[in-house]
């Protein structure tokens, strides 16, 4: 999984990782929030779902030690990170200012 996600997260376009565990309610109700970002914003970031019960060692690697977790990279340099649930335009306004 690790060469995999450096592949994605290596890419020009913003790569927003949603950390995330399936017993998780917050990761549930950011979810929702999360298509509706991609929904707006199109082709201008990739969303990528990671179950930290399914890829402890990735999580271990990004020191994610709560859920939900969101990191944004560019390029494979990390740009932001937030624990915990944001509103759809607080999400968006962060991707846009990180990467214009």
């Amino acid at each position: 999984m690790k060469s995999n996600f450096n592949n994605i997260i290596n890419s020009e376009t913003p790569v927003l990782v949603d950390f995330f565990a399936d017993w998780c309610g917050p990761c549930k109700m950011l979810a929702p929030i999360l298509k509706q970002v991609k929904d707006d914003l199109g082709e201008d970031v990739k969303i990528v779902k990671i179950d930290v019960d399914k890829n402890q060692p990735l999580a271990s690697v990004y020191q994610v030690r709560g859920v939900p977790t969101m990191i944004l990279f560019k390029n494979g340099k990390q740009l932001w990170r937030q624990s915990g649930v944001l509103q759809k335009d607080e999400i968006i306004s962060i991707i846009k200012q990180h990467v214009t």
